[in-house]
């Protein structure tokens, strides 16, 4: 006998926008699960071009967030909804630039965080944020 429920709290499915550069591997921009968003990392790239935008760490923060709010609202949801964030950073010297930038974006209720600092990100990017948010 299946007991499996197929209610709101078990459904899943793959969030995706052209607003927001492609997956560039197995994964998806982003999976809601019920009423939980879980966002992919995302990197600087403007996703009309394929590029990483020129401008270093503060130009690249606004970028990603930019490409994170295009899933956000790809699942009807906008920065408001989210409540974790994970800030990757090639170099944790960017880390006050990034503040900075990030500050803009959320600015009421602030998510919880962490910013960590990596040996590298894919290509060869300074910022990398993915982020969970909730309904």
């Amino acid at each position: 006998m299946n007991n499996h429920s197929s209610d709101q709290s078990t459904s899943r499915r793959a969030v995706k926008t052209p607003l927001a550069p492609a997956a560039i591997g197995p994964y998806n921009q982003g999976i809601l699960a019920g009423n939980t968003l879980y966002c992919s990392g995302q990197l600087g790239i403007d996703p009309e071009t394929g590029s990483m935008v020129p401008g270093g760490a503060e130009a690249e923060t606004e970028r990603v967030l930019k490409n994170l709010g295009a899933v956000l609202k790809a699942a009807q949801m906008d920065y408001r909804n989210v409540v974790r964030c994970t800030v990757f950073l090639a170099d944790i010297n960017d880390y006050g630039i990034v503040n900075d930038v990030y500050a803009r974006y959320f600015s009421e209720l602030p998510p919880a965080r962490e910013a960590v600092e990596v040996a590298a990100l894919p290509r060869g990017a300074r910022v990398e944020i993915s982020c969970i948010a909730v309904r």
